[in-house]
């Protein structure tokens, strides 16, 4: 188990309340014990389980779970309770509780995953912000463009204006005008 595929792990990480999270059938299933050892082992250790290492889900949300994704059918078909899932800082903890060697293999790759998940998500995020910055400016240039087109349109529009009011004065010149002689 040393060296777990990290699309196996990537593909057992779900987005939950905002938080990424596991199963506990899937964590079971890698720490290769049965759920309800996992459950027991959080309910015999409940003061290293803070709410933000791990919950349960609702009914809806696991309805939501179910339907989206075919694989938890089989997983959650069988249950009295709702499934929990546990965060980041949960499934180190479950390590720590469970205290196997592939407890520990597995954790390991699972903190890897859920490191590079967060690099990914901190680059992408980064990559949005300067998207929606660019589309900002472009914005504003595409108001300033506006902007200079009607200025642009205004002066040509004096220009042509002035050159018409030439015209007209051209023939009432100011100033000193010699007569022609026939």
């Amino acid at each position: 188990m040393e060296n777990l595929p990290k699309q196996l792990i990537e593909n057992q990480i779900y987005d939950i309340r905002n938080l990424k999270v596991m199963l506990d059938s899937d964590l079971a299933t890698l720490y290769q014990v049965e759920t309800k050892r996992i459950n027991e082992a959080v309910k015999n250790n409940s003061e290293k389980f803070p709410e933000d290492f791990y919950f349960e889900l609702t009914k809806e949300e696991t309805e939501i779970l179910r339907s989206k994704f075919s694989t938890f059918k089989n997983s959650l078909n069988n249950r009295k309770y709702n499934p929990k899932v546990f965060t980041e800082q949960g499934v180190y903890m479950l390590a720590t509780v469970l205290k196997s060697k592939v407890a520990t293999d597995v954790t390991i790759n699972i903190m890897r995953t859920f490191t590079k998940l967060r690099e990914f998500t901190l680059t992408y995020k980064d990559i949005v912000i300067e998207l929606k910055n660019l589309k900002e400016d472009l914005k504003l240039n595409k108001n300033q463009t506006i902007e200079n087109t009607k200025h642009i349109k205004t002066a040509f529009e004096l220009l042509t204006q002035i050159l018409e009011d030439t015209k007209k004065t051209d023939d009432k010149v100011m100033g000193f005008r010699v007569e022609k002689k026939n």
